[in-house]
């Protein structure tokens, strides 16, 4: 039966890896999401990226002994290994809670630095397979941050919950003005530092770094100073160092009006959530424009597992 399970894995991962890879190649993306839960007795999320593999195992139930759960571990490394054609020592395992958005993302959970960075169309990206649950960089935002960059010419942007920056550096090669990065994690403002400077966007009086709790942060902003934010919240956050917890769903209305108000007329809000279950508040809103770009955002490697909502908004 085992054995049985095992070729079922290891034919799925051949399947995708000859329809994913050759759409990689096409698109030249060195960094790709090829597997996510696609069997439910093998629950990974399998990532790309350049030469090196980021593997996740979703934590649950499974009824197995430590021992016999070694064994499946190790069994699974080796189609994955051998299928893929990735030696063992690149293959960088994680455990995942099964939680709701990006909750935990920057616990760290390791200290061994292994720090390389990777290109996403034609820009560069520090990528750290070994110390935190997640890599440096969302795959999902492909996408999105393409289309930051295409309206950032000349323009004032706000990257808001920032994480790495990996917007800020799009906004830059797109030619903004001024790049705005906050977030609450010093560790990772200086992370996106770095992915700036290893693009050759290091002006200060062009490019800042603010850590701040966002949610208190919004309330101060300049008005009408902004032509473009990007927002992309945790789903739900209760870090000790914010004055409040923030809960996406209750919130969401406030933190996006609190955008609005700082945007100059015709401004652009991207506004993006992992809350599976999220509904926006239009009612409450105060924009000219309100479109769901979800589909429109999610790339070829996400196509039917993409579980986040992506929205377009104008003052």
């Amino acid at each position: 039966m085992e054995e049985e399970k095992m070729s079922m894995f290891r034919n799925r991962l051949i399947k995708v890896f000859r329809h994913l890879s050759k759409q990689a190649r096409r698109l030249q993306l060195s960094c790709y999401r090829l597997y996510d839960h696609d069997l439910p007795e093998f629950p990974f999320c399998i990532e790309f990226y350049g030469e090196k593999l980021y593997v996740a195992e979703y934590k649950r139930r499974h009824g197995m002994s430590e021992e016999e759960h070694d064994h499946w571990m190790e069994k699974s490394l080796e189609i994955i290994s051998e299928v893929l054609s990735i030696n063992k020592d690149n293959i960088f395992l994680k455990l995942r809670q099964r939680k709701p958005g990006r909750l935990g993302q920057y616990q760290r959970i390791n200290e061994e630095q292994h720090e390389f960075a990777v290109t996403e169309n034609g820009l560069q990206f520090i990528i750290n397979l070994s110390d935190y649950l997640d890599t440096g960089l969302f795959l999902d935002h492909r996408i999105t941050r393409q289309m930051v960059k295409e309206k950032s010419a000349g323009k004032k942007v706000l990257n808001l919950f920032a994480y790495t920056g990996s917007f800020s550096v799009y906004a830059a090669a797109g030619n903004a003005d001024e790049v705005v990065t906050a977030d609450l994690s010093k560790t990772y403002l200086q992370w996106a530092e770095k992915n700036m400077r290893l693009n050759g966007f290091n002006d200060p009086a062009k490019y800042s770094f603010v850590q701040t709790d966002v949610m208190q942060y919004l309330k101060q902003l300049p008005a009408d100073h902004y032509d473009i934010i990007v927002m992309d919240p945790p789903t739900f956050s209760n870090s000790k160092r914010m004055d409040d917890f923030l809960d996406i769903q209750r919130d969401h209305a406030g933190m996006v009006n609190d955008c609005m108000r700082s945007l100059r007329p015709g401004g652009i809000l991207y506004f993006s959530t992992n809350s599976r279950k999220f509904v926006l508040d239009e009612k409450s809103i105060q924009a000219s424009t309100i479109k769901d770009i979800t589909k429109a955002t999610t790339p070829f490697d996400f196509e039917g597992r993409l579980f986040r909502w992506c929205y377009y908004l104008v003052k």
